[in-house]
């Protein structure tokens, strides 16, 4: 800190928490900017009700990852979809096998059940 009484900004500061980290300095995005970094980011917020024993569940988790409890229910939404499309193309690409072609058009049927023993 120097005479005038403010912390010197510099990387290990900002790194070790002297500066960045005092509620009395923390201002909101304006709703523009907060548009405009969600959009940068590819962001959509929305609603979603859920268990609170499942948000307690992902914030423990979250924090023996040293990460926030809201990217890691991104990322866990992100490896589920991307799972189950997996799922649900190996079952179009089955299923495209064993149909035929008709007319020059290749016709594919997909059982739900086949999906859903896919996904198990």
């Amino acid at each position: 800190m120097d005479a005038s009484g403010k912390i010197k900004s510099s990387v290990a500061n900002w790194e070790d928490g002297p500066l960045g980290k005092d509620a009395r300095h923390v201002k909101r995005a304006s709703g523009d900017l907060e548009r405009q970094i969600d959009d940068a980011q590819g962001l959509q917020a929305i609603s979603i009700r859920l268990d609170r024993e499942l948000i307690e569940t992902f914030k423990q988790i979250a924090k023996i990852h040293n990460v926030g409890y809201q990217p890691l229910m991104r990322e866990a939404l992100r490896r589920f979809a991307d799972a189950e499309m997996k799922a649900i193309l190996t079952a179009v690409a089955n299923a495209s096998e064993k149909s035929g072609r008709h007319g020059g058009k290749q016709t594919v049927e997909v059982n739900l059940g086949d999906l859903q023993r896919s996904a198990a």
